[in-house]
């Protein structure tokens, strides 16, 4: 469908999606495996284009968060790729997870045990990860579950462990004792298990040091440009550009309302312009009266949104721009170089990663690789 007929253009830049795997890769070095968290689609971008883009870069090891997400981008990889489920098997979908080719990440002694039960039934050992509650009360064995498996004569029988992990809860936040309480935490329920690889940081956690990376690290929101280092100049490249094409302008005097509930009163003489994207393209709602948008041709210049965002269309106020021309179709910028997504998400009282992952299917998507720029709508 060509980006005419559409309301919105969503950008994803593949070139700068594998600058920032191998950003991240080359900080925790060779001895450390980069992995790829690619799960809720590659957080909204296209789980088929994504996952693809970052095995050309080098990623071998991938991370989802349900069995149908891992079966969707197994045929896009080889098998020298890991994929890892990290919401486990469901009761009863084990089997299928196996056939797929997908490695468990187990988070209870339900899980293991369900496991084990299908490793029985086939005669093989098979792969699985374990995951540690290290302090977030979320996934994975508590202390008492540790106690429990290990109570057992051959507690792993059946199994071939091949990770071990956890997951920090503070890592945006480096001075936050919590993350040194888990890193304590996760040492000392690792230390009681048989000896297999370790993981802790995602992309935040990336960023607090060597002795946070152990033998795996997972990033995801730094890979798709979220800035992993909140309040520090972002390290990463910015990987989406949203824009919003414009439909019609108008001229409007004081005391004159736009949008739904009157939220917006004109106090003085206004231009407004309407652009074709909405909640219904997972454009927050909560964004009206708070968030801007963008003339590229005019990057300095920040246009609020006005009123409230409707299902398929918002208001911008235009006024700044003066008398510049701004043709039906013209594209106006809702994240892009100048409105960083997570300028963006503020405003909307959120963050990147919801912001990023809600974006919708209407988009027109466009797909640019230094190499060979294509486009196609996902």
């Amino acid at each position: 469908m060509p980006a005419a007929s559409t309301g919105g253009i969503l950008t994803i830049d593949l070139a700068a999606l594998a600058d920032n795997y191998r950003l991240l890769r080359d900080r925790v070095g060779p001895a450390v495996t980069c992995a790829a968290a690619v799960k809720a689609n590659a957080y909204g971008l296209g789980a088929a284009r994504v996952v693809p883009a970052l095995h050309r870069a080098g990623c071998r090891t991938f991370f989802v968060a349900h069995l149908a997400e891992g079966a969707a981008i197994r045929p896009l990889l080889g098998p020298d790729c890991t994929i890892f489920v990290l919401n486990g098997a469901m009761p009863g979908t084990e089997a299928a997870l196996h056939a797929a080719g997908l490695v468990p990440v187990l988070n209870s002694l339900e899980q293991i045990a369900h496991w084990r039960a299908l490793a029985h039934q086939t005669g093989a050992s098979l792969p699985a990860a374990l995951q540690l509650d290290s302090g977030m009360s979320r996934f994975g064995l508590s202390e008492d579950d540790v106690n429990t498996l290990l109570a057992e004569n051959a507690p792993l029988a059946g199994l071939a462990p091949t990770l071990v992990m956890s997951h920090l809860a503070c890592a945006d936040e480096p001075a936050h004792p919590a993350n040194h309480a888990q890193h304590t935490a996760f040492k000392r329920l690792r230390a009681r298990l048989p000896a297999m690889p370790a993981s802790l940081a995602a992309s935040s956690g990336l960023f607090l040091g060597p002795d946070w990376h152990f033998d795996m690290v997972r990033p995801g929101a730094a890979l798709y440009g979220i800035n992993p280092t909140p309040g520090q100049p972002n390290p990463m490249r910015p990987v989406v550009r949203l824009q919003a094409r414009l439909i019609q302008t108008r001229q409007i005097g004081p005391g004159t309302a736009v949008g739904y509930g009157a939220g917006f009163i004109a106090d003085r003489p206004s231009r407004i312009a309407t652009l074709a994207v909405g909640y219904g393209d997972g454009f927050p709602r909560a964004i009206g009266g708070r968030g801007h948008a963008i003339l590229p041709a005019r990057p300095n210049i920040m246009l609020p949104i006005v009123g409230r965002i409707s299902m398929d269309c918002l208001a911008v106020d235009v006024t700044a721009l003066g008398s510049t021309p701004l043709a039906a179709g013209t594209a106006l910028d809702l994240i892009g170089p100048h409105h960083p997504l997570e300028e963006a998400a503020a405003a909307a009282g959120t963050i990147g990663y919801e912001l990023l992952t809600g974006l919708g299917a209407r988009y027109h998507r466009l797909y640019r690789d230094d190499t060979s720029p294509q486009g196609e709508n996902a």
